[in-house]
């Protein structure tokens, strides 16, 4: 139960935290805000796993756990920010936040032996229905989407299921920490990050770089959306099955549909029925 609750609690981390990336990215590029949010975190996180006693790893797990966070921050969020900009944020999440943990599952099946009960099953179904309703909830006219644009979320979310799998194997077969995979895992997406930075030329500074409130809410984005976030979540990987847990991560859509309700937001109609169905298939999974 504390793995799902771990993930639970970076859903909500994720809703919230999305509310202040959305207003930096006037200021930032997608790649410049990957690096500053990652980079961040490493600050933050890497003199605390210096103080703390080390789990060995053998050359293969280092390289496991560099190679999960190339791939699933540096390629999965590089490829989500693409498809980002050619579908919207809508479109993009059903695609990513659908087809992610699906994908977990069957590698998990393929990887790790990882098998689903029914309930799951049921659980996950519901809550992929909930997110696909949810997201096109109020929306009468739709665009055709760009195939590039679903190409990139398709892609992100294949990083993600890679990244989430390779994390759990990590946990099922050594003694390392949290804060130990999670520092490997952001040292492996800033090793790919920082190259495509330079090779896309990509202004690291906001602008205006000045402006001290910007650097704030980039801080306090980057503690709640990324350093802990990253904590839950590899906490979740470590004690639930790696398809669960990407499950309840993408419940994050739904959860952004009552923060944006307390805030006072307009709701498209039926979006908080569907939330409903979305938490019954959260305790089914929970089961």
């Amino acid at each position: 139960m504390t793995g799902e609750i771990a993930a639970l609690l970076t859903a909500c981390c994720w809703v919230v935290a999305a509310r202040l990336y959305r207003n930096l990215g006037a200021s930032f590029s997608a790649l410049s805000l990957n690096f500053w949010k990652g980079l961040i975190s490493l600050l933050l996180l890497l003199p605390l796993g210096l103080l703390l006693p080390a789990t060995e790893l053998s050359t293969q797990q280092q390289v496991l756990l560099l190679l999960s966070g190339a791939i699933g921050i540096g390629l999965g969020d590089t490829f989500f920010f693409l498809a980002l900009g050619r579908l919207g944020d809508r479109q993009c999440l059903l695609v990513a936040d659908t087809l992610a943990p699906l994908l977990t599952a069957c590698l998990a099946i393929v990887w790790l032996s990882e098998w689903l009960l029914w309930q799951h099953w049921l659980g996950m179904a519901l809550i992929f229905l909930a997110l696909e309703r949810v997201l096109h909830a109020g929306k009468e006219h739709q665009q055709s989407p760009s195939w590039s644009g679903l190409s990139f979320a398709a892609l992100a979310a294949l990083c993600q299921a890679v990244g989430a799998v390779i994390s759990r194997d990590i946990f099922l077969h050594s003694d390392v920490s949290v804060l130990q995979a999670s520092n490997w895992r952001f040292v492996g997406g800033m090793l790919l990050i920082v190259p495509l930075m330079l090779l896309w030329r990509q202004r690291p500074l906001p602008r205006p770089a000045s402006n001290w409130r910007t650097w704030m809410l980039l801080l306090l984005a980057a503690v709640l959306g990324t350093t802990l976030a990253m904590l839950l979540q590899m906490l979740a990987f470590q004690l639930t099955k790696a398809a669960i847990a990407q499950t309840l991560l993408a419940t994050s859509i739904v959860l952004s549909l009552l923060l944006s309700k307390g805030l006072g937001d307009k709701i498209p109609k039926g979006s908080l029925s569907w939330t409903l169905a979305a938490l019954l298939g959260v305790g089914l999974l929970l089961a």
